[in-house]
């Protein structure tokens, strides 16, 4: 499995929580990472990204209370997700391309009650 997910769970609004992504291998070896979600009855949209040179970007909901980085000697990508909002209650998909395609993880529930 080219990327696992973890670190989703139930928050009080206002809250934070912290998703993981490993790669299976070099994180190099991937030209973008990415997380997504998907909110029951919604489609899947893409939350931040991250390329080779580490620029970012943000989908305008999350500015300024999530940020997306990586370590690469861990090979693994981050979401730091704070004043978490019930809004963002989805679930929450790591995405990494190579070679043209796009690999998905399991996807991991983030829930955030008012």
């Amino acid at each position: 499995v080219p990327v696992v997910e973890s670190g989703g769970g139930w928050v009080q609004a206002g809250g934070s929580l912290r998703l993981s992504c490993a790669t299976s291998g070099s994180i190099f070896s991937f030209n973008n990472m990415g997380w997504y979600r998907q909110a029951p009855g919604k489609q899947r949209e893409l939350v931040a990204s991250i390329g080779t040179g580490s620029n970012t970007n943000y989908e305008d909901s999350v500015k300024g209370r999530f940020t997306i980085g990586r370590d690469n000697a861990k090979n693994t990508v981050y979401l730091q997700m704070n004043t978490l909002k019930p809004e963002d209650t989805a679930v929450y998909y790591c995405a990494a391309e190579k070679g043209g395609l796009t690999y998905w993880g399991q996807g991991t529930q983030v829930t955030v009650s008012s």
